[in-house]
């Protein structure tokens, strides 16, 4: 895997373009105008995850509907400001879905499968929780 992280400059001159070596790209900016690096990591592990999610129930021939994750992360107050805790709550939809394949869904990919979650491991508090609507 190798990725380009381009500096774009600009009156404020934080702004970077990101390409994969794939093609896909993004826009990442430490002023603010587009996604800071930590916003996209913080969307990563909701992403990561959640793709972990979905793909565990589906497997289990669960007729999953709707699938979203919503994300809360504290930082450090002094730099660098990393991440202290994160927080992902899980909210799945779907017929005949139990609470209890939901919870292993989410525990195998926490604690197995999310690479990005993973990575923080003993850096970050990494808390989850879910519902089932």
């Amino acid at each position: 895997m190798k990725a380009r992280v381009n500096w774009q400059p600009s009156k404020q001159g934080l702004s970077f373009d990101c390409t994969m070596d794939t093609g896909e790209s993004l826009v990442l900016d430490g002023n603010g105008e587009a996604l800071s690096p930590m916003q996209a990591v913080l969307m990563s592990v909701g992403a990561c995850s959640s793709i972990d999610v979905v793909d565990i129930l589906r497997k289990s021939r669960l007729d999953i509907e709707q699938c979203y994750c919503d994300l809360s992360a504290e930082r450090a107050e002094n730099p660098p400001r990393v991440f202290t805790k994160i927080h992902a709550h899980y909210v799945v939809k779907g017929t005949d879905i139990k609470e209890k394949q939901l919870a292993r869904a989410v525990q195998l990919s926490a604690e197995k499968y999310c690479s990005v979650m993973l990575m923080l491991t003993g850096k970050v508090d990494v808390t989850t929780s879910y519902e089932l609507i």
